[in-house]
């Protein structure tokens, strides 16, 4: 069998085509976060109906606190989380803009490691980001 000469392949074509497929990525992962505001805001509702209930409000057995203080507990903690939610929504959504733009590379390996903080999907984009923006020729690229 002959041996067939390697195939060349253009190392440009190959960043700027992985370079899109991660700002579309940021961009579905900044819709996720969406997602999760919707399913905070569903569980508030849940929790403040279920305390709000006033068979909870019955003498708490064992010294258990109020459903009031508990519901008032509760709502730092959606604050913080809906913070959390809106403000990773909001640099996905400016990574993938200046993925795009090829601007702002060190913005973008930066939202890719607190990416990798949410497990699972975001780890798989924090990481997939960070290999190919950290490569010389996608550095290159940015220069340019």
């Amino acid at each position: 069998m002959a041996d067939l000469p390697p195939l060349m392949r253009d190392q440009r074509k190959v960043d700027a085509d992985q370079l899109q497929l991660l700002a579309v990525f940021h961009f579905a992962f900044a819709a996720l976060a969406i997602l999760g505001l919707g399913f905070l805001a569903l569980h508030y509702g849940l929790m403040h109906s279920v305390m709000s209930n006033p068979e909870a409000w019955k003498a708490p057995k064992g010294g258990a606190p109020a459903p009031a203080e508990v519901m008032r507990i509760f709502k730092w903690f959606y604050v913080i989380c809906g913070t959390l939610i809106i403000t990773g929504g909001v640099v996905n959504l400016l990574s993938g803009l200046f993925i795009r733009k090829r601007k702002y590379r060190t913005f973008s390996i930066a939202v890719a490691c607190l990416n990798c903080i949410q497990i699972p999907f975001g780890t798989m984009l924090g990481v997939f980001t960070l290999v190919v923006l950290l490569r010389d020729s996608v550095h290159e690229l940015y220069e340019a």
